[in-house]
């Protein structure tokens, strides 16, 4: 009956505890993996969706714009 008021976000985290407890061996790698390595998504839903523009205009810039400059 709460789900009406719970943001996406929360959602999310929600679904991945059930889905650890549910498999928690099978979760021990990903988990050590994101621990060294980070997470795309925890990095994008973390920000929002300013952040995120932000970020691909700084990537697209250092693929693109930056190169033109140093040749």
């Amino acid at each position: 009956m709460g789900d009406e008021k719970e943001t996406p976000e929360k959602r999310r985290e929600r679904l991945r505890q059930e889905e650890v407890k549910g498999n928690p061996t099978g979760n021990l790698n990903d988990s050590s993996h994101r621990a060294h390595h980070g997470s795309l998504v925890d990095l994008v839903g973390g920000m929002g969706w300013k952040g995120t523009g932000v970020l691909i205009i700084l990537v697209i810039a250092a693929f693109v714009i930056f190169p033109l400059f140093f040749r």
